[in-house]
Formats: C-alpha cells, structure tokens, sequence
C-alpha cells in the first residue's frame, strides 16, 4: 500500500510557487562572484544551524553559532555538540548532493538522525535508529498535558518507507516545493525517531530541496522563517489528536502554503542581503581575453601571454580577477592548467 496525501495546488500555492521561480532567476543571473558565493554559504549554514536547533530549545545566540563553526572545539557542552552535529549532518548532505551520492531513503534518514543527536542521548539504541518505543508529544507551556499520539512505534518502519518510496517516485513529476513541503509535515506526524525528529527532518527537506533543482539550497536557510515565529510553524506542521483518529483526514493544503510562502520570504531575504549589483568594467586586455575564449573554447598562460605584452604576475592576476568575477574556471593542473568560460 502506497501513501497518497490528500492535498490541492491552490492559486494561492500556484502563484507562490512562481514568485519563487522569479526570485530564483534573478539570483541565478547575480553573476556573482565565486568569493561572494563562498561568504553566502558560510552564512546561510550558520543561519540554518542557529534557527534549526533555536526551534528545538538550544539558547545560544547566531554570533555564537557563527563562534563555534569557526573554531570548532574539542571540549564542548550538549547545547554547543548539538550546533556542530547539525553542521555536519548539514554538509554531509551538501557533500552528497554535489557528489551525487545521496540516496532518499529510511537508511540515509537514519543516518541524518545518528549525525543530528551524536553523543547527545543516553541509549545508543536510540542513536541511528527508528523508534522502538511509545512516545508523546506534549504542550511545553502545560506541563502533563498531551499534544499529539502519534503512529505506534511498529507502525513507524512501514510509514517512513512509504514516504521515502513516495518521495523518490515523485522526483521529477511534482514541483520541489510541494513534494519536500510534503515530506516536512508527514515527517513530523510519523515521529520517526526517539529525538532529532525536527532537526532531521528540516535536513532532509533541505536535501530534497537542492536534488529537486532548487540550486540555491545551500544559500537558502528556509529554517529562518520557522524561527520568526515558532508557535506558528508548531501549529502548521503538527497534528492535535490521536494520528490514528486523524490520518484518513489529513489535508497538507495550508501547510504547503505556509512552507512555500517561507521559502520565498527567504529567497527575498537573501535577494535584499546582496550587495548592489554593479556593472562590471573590464580593461581591454580581460576583454582580448575573454574573446579568445568564447572563440577558441580556452586559453593557457602561454597563450595569453602571445595575445598581450603584460607581465607573468600581471597575467595570473588577469586570470585570478576573472575567476573571482565568475566568468572563467580553472581546469587542469601546473603545467596543464587551463581556462574556460564558467559554466551558467
């Protein structure tokens, strides 16, 4: 048996999803440096890293994430070891992705988890592994009182395959947004794991982001708009009741609303973070240079140096300006090195 959520494309969602398209095309053509990318990334993952375990309860600040990514210590309490677990859970995935060797499964969902809660639980049998107990999820602000029941622990094996299977037959068929919308919250009500449940679950949305062909999941830090208001995003996600009571019925309409409308609150986040957008001069010499290129496919040193009278360190810096704008890659290496058009 299959999972089949219930759940419609509203005009609402339609014209959401296309803002994002939009927002996404004029980032894309930023054109912006290789250095500037770089910064981007390293920000976004602090920024992901802080609100993702500031949803959780974690009381350190984003100068101290930014702190601790940077120097990563040895000697670390719980609430600093759940930063860095999370950073590395984090570029575990932006490592397999660009490798192409991230596979959507209950397995690689374990492995998240195992990464998320390292050395922060007592059991190890709780650590990589789905539940293998009861649990329930209670109001924070009401002590005793009971949230939600989710599906019982024998339960949990078969739901998370049927929606690892459900994502993985959906690559390609629905938009991104919906499908890692939908893997979000169905996530979430499965409660797959002892602990870690939120944390890598908004990994594995991030991971099914950026294979879906969102390619600004690593700049993207759509935990942030979660973190805004954390109540709210309780409330969107999560389920009041008995999940058995409450299955047959469970409509994701104004949650993929909800999760589509943060990613483009995001996405223009981003877009107003970058600077200015210039246009760029470039000396007669770069522009002999990019020529040869576009005519001949690519340039070496040697050749460059019969094109022009520059000086060797003038011409390496010729070279290095370009990389750093974005419009050349280095190819090869030593002798073998070589220069393309960046590829767009």
């Amino acid at each position: 048996m299959s999972w089949k959520p219930k759940y419609t494309v509203t005009d609402k969602l339609l014209i959401t999803i296309r803002q994002i398209g939009e927002v996404m095309g004029q980032l894309n053509v930023a054109s912006l440096p290789s250095s500037t990318l770089v910064q981007l990334e390293k920000e976004a993952r602090a920024i992901s890293v802080h609100a993702s375990t500031s949803i959780e309860g974690n009381p350190l600040g984003l100068t101290d994430v930014r702190q601790l990514l940077k120097t990563k210590p040895q000697n670390i309490r719980d609430t600093e070891r759940e930063i860095l677990n999370y950073n590395t859970a984090l570029e575990a995935i932006h490592d397999g992705l660009q490798s192409n060797q991230w596979a959507f499964d209950v397995s690689t969902l374990e492995r998240v988890q195992g990464l998320v809660v390292d050395k922060l639980m007592d059991d190890p049998a709780d650590i990589g592994g789905l539940r293998k107990k009861h649990v329930l999820i209670r109001d924070p602000r009401k002590p005793g009182s009971v949230v939600f029941m989710p599906p019982d622990f024998k339960d949990v094996p078969k739901l998370t395959k049927q929606l690892m299977a459900f994502v993985n037959a959906r690559f390609g068929n629905i938009d991104p947004i919906i499908l890692a919308g939908l893997f979000h919250r169905q996530c979430v009500i499965i409660h797959p794991f002892m602990d870690g449940n939120g944390r890598s679950t908004r990994l594995m949305t991030t991971a099914i982001l950026g294979h879906g062909g969102i390619d600004l999941f690593k700049i993207l830090s759509f935990e942030n708009y979660y973190n805004q208001n954390i109540t709210r995003y309780f409330k969107a996600v999560g389920l009041v009741g008995d999940y058995y009571e409450l299955a047959d019925d469970i409509d994701f309409t104004e949650w993929l609303e909800y999760f589509a409308g943060g990613i483009l609150d995001e996405l223009k986040r981003l877009q107003k973070a970058l600077p200015e957008s210039q246009p760029v001069r470039l000396e007669e010499h770069l522009k002999l240079l990019l020529r040869h290129i576009e005519e001949r496919g690519s340039i070496t040193q040697a050749e460059y140096g019969k094109l022009t009278n520059r000086s060797l360190p003038s011409r390496k810096g010729d070279f290095r300006k370009l990389v750093d704008l974005g419009l050349i890659e280095q190819r090869g290496g030593g002798r073998s090195t070589y220069y393309v058009l960046a590829s767009r």
